[in-house]
């Protein structure tokens, strides 16, 4: 059993701090109100008001699920973090940024003899639920080893990609290719029209083609690519804010991906 804090009990933090329960760890979360608070306590998960309350020198692992990379920089370079962890601890950022916030992150950590990897998700709510949430994990083999046996209560596969900062890249690669496909079937559906073929008949045939892909079975369920880019509209929307700004940052550019980014959020 683990001492485990979640930082971030969101969309994606509060699924995993209940998986982590349900695995027999003892989980710390912060609830900013009594509402939260409560909501956790009822999975199990010992909630508090603010980090220094959830964390303690006993905690062994503290799991980040903020939304932003700004978040990310708030809770571990700007609070009282890294004061209440003791050596040996390690910090898993789930959230999806630059891997330069990673990178400081991981300095200031190190002076502290707390570890650090970036464990960014590809996958949801109900992938979590299922305990199959897709990893890309970056940082030194030995530590993401050790972790495998909690993070498997809610994720499979969990891969190892290689140093500190690659699990963000990684999922940056993988958001601008998954956007992309949105884009690519939104054309695909826009020649259709062009040929007479409606949509409705478009994709019902085309996933049990060749082209057939995760963000073309999302858009068949939801029946058009206008309905799903609503949906996924506002995760796809930050995620791709951040791909673009990392690329710049790494001094490189999206390529002919860039018009097909553009299309896959287009109204």
């Amino acid at each position: 059993m683990t001492d485990v804090a979640c930082i971030g009990v969101g969309r994606m933090g509060l699924p995993i701090a209940d998986r982590l329960v349900r695995a027999g760890h003892t989980v710390t979360a912060i609830g900013r109100t009594a509402e939260a608070r409560e909501q956790l306590h009822t999975k199990g998960v010992r909630a508090y008001a603010d980090i220094a309350a959830a964390t303690t020198p006993g905690t062994e692992i503290v799991v980040v699920t903020v939304l932003t990379d700004e978040q990310v920089r708030e809770v571990c370079l700007s609070g009282p973090l890294a004061d209440r962890l003791s050596r040996g601890s390690t910090i898993v950022i789930h959230t999806t940024g630059s891997p330069t916030t990673v990178a400081d992150v991981a300095t200031v950590m190190a002076a502290r003899g707390i570890r650090v990897v970036d464990a960014a998700v590809s996958g949801g709510p109900h992938n979590i639920a299922a305990g199959d949430l897709t990893l890309f994990v970056g940082g030194d083999v030995d530590t993401v080893d050790e972790l495998r046996p909690l993070l498997g209560a809610y994720a499979d596969p969990i891969l190892h990609v290689g140093a500190l900062g690659n699990g963000q890249r990684v999922k940056l690669v993988n958001n601008a290719l998954f956007a992309a496909q949105i884009g690519l079937v939104r054309a695909g559906v826009e020649l259709g029209a062009h040929l007479g073929i409606d949509e409705s008949v478009l994709l019902a045939a085309l996933p049990n083609g060749s082209s057939d892909s995760r963000a073309l079975a999302g858009i068949a369920r939801r029946g058009s690519v206008d309905s799903f880019a609503e949906a996924v509209g506002e995760f796809v929307g930050k995620d791709l804010a951040v791909v673009r700004s990392v690329a710049a940052e790494l001094g490189g550019d999206l390529g002919p991906l860039e018009a097909l980014l553009t299309e896959s959020v287009r109204p």
